[in-house]
């Protein structure tokens, strides 16, 4: 090999090629299909639904009182159901424990309206049972006894107190703005799809917490449409049509289709230098 050839390929493994700001989406876990605006890798989605899925062996939501399991996401209703396995229900009685979303969560994926909170053992000076006595509300016709005299768990705060402790039925807000402790209720559990609860005995309750989200207008369609899946820049968050491992888009794929400005920056820089060193291999060709 000639010593031209030889300098050239020494000091192009040298170099560092341009970074990929962006690997390709995965579209399920565990069989859930992941769509925008969720994404489980980095880049993928909406960025404000940034790091709140994981997906190891089951696909994960992630709040800051803990980790809760994905049960399935409704992508035409815009719902995402969670089961919180520190809860208590019907048949498990558990610790202690609150339900903690961030701020953002609050906002654009909070429980959906048909997600009722019961809290259960409360004392007679609970501030949901005095002051604010009208946070609490009717259950689709269901009772505190129905809920202790139904339910094996929950059976046991009748039996100890030897009456029918005070219960709440709530909605979501009341446990965001009040822990646990500040309620005077000492065990919760939640259920969903309370609307069609009417009837139905504790045992056969869907219990879980359904979320409700929106989704950010920012014309993924169109990004879609041209074969592309939505996502954002890592570092500026700003929206982009992801196209391929080291192309993407403003808006969509196709002839417009650019790598991200940094890598395209690189990539010249590297362009350039490779020529400087082509050029310099030649001379030192011609010398020798």
């Amino acid at each position: 090999m000639s010593p031209f050839a030889l300098l050239t390929i020494f000091v192009l493994t040298l170099l560092p090629l341009p970074a990929l700001t962006f690997s390709l989406c995965r579209t399920s876990c565990n069989n859930i299909p992941i769509n925008y605006p969720f994404g489980v890798d980095d880049g993928c989605g909406a960025p404000q639904y940034r790091r709140m899925l994981n997906c190891s062996t089951n696909l994960l939501f992630i709040t800051p009182s803990g980790t809760y399991r994905v049960q399935g996401i409704d992508y035409n209703k815009k719902t995402l159901t969670i089961y919180d396995p520190s809860m208590s229900t019907c048949s498990i009685l558990q610790p202690h424990h609150d339900f903690v979303m961030s701020e953002i969560q609050s906002v654009i994926i909070p429980p959906a309206p048909d997600t009722v909170f019961a809290l259960l053992n409360c004392s007679i000076d609970s501030p949901v049972l005095n002051h604010y006595k009208s946070l609490c509300f009717n259950f689709s016709g269901h009772s505190c006894d129905e809920l202790y005299g139904s339910c094996t768990s929950f059976r046991l705060f009748h039996l100890l107190s030897n009456n029918t402790p005070p219960c709440c039925f709530t909605g979501y807000d009341t446990v965001k703005y009040m822990s646990m402790n500040i309620l005077d209720c000492t065990h919760y559990t939640t259920v969903y799809d309370t609307d069609g609860l009417h009837g139905v005995a504790p045992l056969d309750w869907i219990y879980g917490i359904k979320l409700s989200y929106s989704v950010p207008d920012t014309g993924c369609d169109r990004c879609g449409l041209s074969g592309g899946t939505c996502g954002f820049d890592v570092e500026t968050e700003g929206m982009v049509c992801i196209c391929s491992i080291t192309t993407n888009a403003t808006r969509e794929c196709g002839a417009g289709s650019i790598t991200s400005g940094r890598d395209r920056q690189r990539a010249f820089a590297l362009l350039q230098l490779a020529s400087f060193v082509l050029a310099l291999g030649a001379a030192f060709y011609v010398i020798l």
